[in-house]
């Protein structure tokens, strides 16, 4: 993840992260990303079952629930040993977490364990009732997809009139002043509305904005023709950082960032090295800090039967499962050669990757990209956009 406004408009400099020690227990949310320990953020794919159907869902969620889904008790169990072993944030994703009848009493049991809550949702079932009972609950943020303007959306998500639903659970949320965001997977069938849903940010007052790069795995494996050209992806994150400063000198308050492409590390840098060099120190530091990505480090995931893995994107690869042992002791074991060469990659990785300039503020980009296209995790992400002469070949 990639601070955009953060890095690009200097909201954030090393001092404010060296203000808390740098540790992810006393950093606030928006400094989590530079804190050294790196403690997980978890991402709880909490049911199976979805309103929607996107065509790129990593998750391959369906219409209804599975029978083996945590329970209430055993969400519990697991979010205490979550707290125990420090993990900051707690993000409840699915397919669909609203449709769990118990989401808002684990919301409610993360937050008073001191885990910050959050949600990620399409948007479309937050009527205002259930805007309420959100932030009742004590989330302390919503993330809501959209994939494009009106219909782009609709065909992305595979239901007519989700683009409206999901923009009034925008307003909901923002209605009873819950902190509300926007997330976009960029591909070839939304790239012509970027413009658009950046205009949209402004005219709804939309606070952050999460800007996603396209990962080949469950339904998004078969969309692998449809991600953006290595052009058309420099060409996209030029807009989304024009636009981030434009509206950070215009006075907008609106958090943006783009998820997985760590690519786009380095490429803000250069960018501020050629037009802000009087910052590149500070930048350069502060992605160290943040240090590329994280999977199986600072960030991981477990699916709705418990099952821990390295992201949300590593479905095929299970670690072991909270049923049978803590999320603490199965994260920290590093028996598993795949989770021991996450968490030391740096001498396994080959090629571009193993020789670039950038390795330490992108860490091999993402692995799981590689695996998919390559077969070997190991390999350079192919949606790395730099070139050879930017990277330091």
């Amino acid at each position: 993840m990639i601070g955009v406004t953060k890095l690009l408009c200097g909201t954030v400099t090393p001092s404010d992260a060296l203000r808390y020690g740098r540790r992810s227990d006393r950093s606030p949310s928006h400094l989590l990303q530079f804190s050294h320990d790196k403690k997980p953020v978890v991402v709880w794919n909490s049911t199976k079952a979805c309103n929607l159907h996107c065509i790129h869902c990593y998750y391959s969620a369906n219409a209804r629930s599975a029978p083996d889904e945590l329970t209430t008790a055993e969400a519990k169990a697991f979010i205490d040993d979550l707290a125990a072993f420090g993990a900051p944030v707690l993000l409840f994703s699915g397919g669909e977490p609203l449709l769990r009848d118990d989401l808002f009493e684990l919301g409610a049991y993360a937050a008073e364990r001191g885990i910050r809550a959050v949600i990620s949702t399409n948007g479309t079932l937050i009527e205002r009732k259930v805007a309420q009972q959100i932030k009742e609950a004590g989330f302390s943020y919503v993330g809501v997809s959209l994939d494009g303007i009106g219909e782009t959306n609709d065909r992305f998500r595979g239901v007519r009139g989700a683009f409206d639903a999901a923009l009034r659970g925008i307003r909901h949320c923002t209605e009873v002043n819950i902190r509300v965001g926007l997330r976009l997977t960029l591909n070839k069938h939304n790239y012509e509305d970027l413009a658009d849903i950046l205009d949209l940010l402004e005219e709804e007052h939309i606070k952050r904005a999460c800007f996603y790069h396209l990962v080949y795995t469950g339904r998004g494996s078969r969309m692998r023709d449809d991600d953006l050209s290595l052009e058309e992806s420099r060409m996209a994150v030029d807009l989304i950082f024009d636009r981030t400063e434009d509206f950070y000198r215009r006075g907008i308050e609106l958090e943006v960032l783009t998820v997985d492409n760590h690519a786009d590390g380095p490429y803000l840098l250069r960018r501020v090295q050629a037009r802000q060099p009087e910052r590149a120190d500070e930048v350069l530091q502060l992605l160290r800090w943040n240090g590329g990505n994280s999977s199986g480090v600072g960030i991981g995931a477990v699916d709705h039967q418990g099952n821990v893995h390295a992201d949300q994107f590593w479905q095929h690869y299970t670690f072991g499962n909270v049923r049978e042992r803590p999320f603490s002791q199965i994260w920290t074991d590093t028996d598993d050669p795949l989770m021991a060469g996450l968490k030391h990659r740096k001498p396994l990785l080959k090629g571009r990757c193993a020789a670039c300039q950038y390795l330490d503020i992108c860490n091999g980009n993402f692995r799981v990209r590689a695996e998919a296209v390559y077969g070997d995790v190991w390999t350079p992400d192919p949606a790395c956009y730099l070139t050879d002469e930017e990277i330091g070949l």
